[in-house]
């Protein structure tokens, strides 16, 4: 029977110990990478001098370019109450497929990932 671990995080200050559980791990399982983290359960994660930094700009980016919307100007929210928006009463009717799909992507961020937000205040 094969058992499959997908991720697995060890750290530590002592670089001597990262070394030899290297060793360890590579000799008693098939290790394909071991290195310094930068994705993880779809997070991107920036180890910093100052501390290490969680976020899903990538994934962002993603959106935007599916969406073909990366030159798309951003916008504070809420909106204010005179943002000068008003609805296109002559306009063509809005694909409603695609814009699911673009409020199910962002939705994502917000509603699945309330982790990050949480790690952020508590780290704050």
């Amino acid at each position: 029977m094969q058992i499959y671990v997908d991720d697995r995080i060890f750290g530590s200050t002592n670089d001597e110990l990262c070394k030899e559980f290297e060793k360890v791990m590579k000799k008693k399982f098939e290790i394909s990478s071991m290195g310094e983290m930068k994705f993880f359960l779809g997070l991107q994660v920036e180890q910093l001098p100052d501390g290490i930094f969680i976020h899903q700009t990538k994934y962002v980016n993603d959106v935007l370019d599916k969406f073909n919307m990366s030159e798309s100007s951003p916008t504070s929210t809420p909106l204010a109450q005179n943002h000068g928006i008003c609805p296109d009463e002559s306009g063509e009717k809005v694909d409603e497929t695609h814009y699911r799909s673009i409020i199910g992507s962002l939705m994502y961020l917000t509603v699945l990932r309330p982790d990050i937000m949480y790690l952020n205040c508590l780290c704050a």
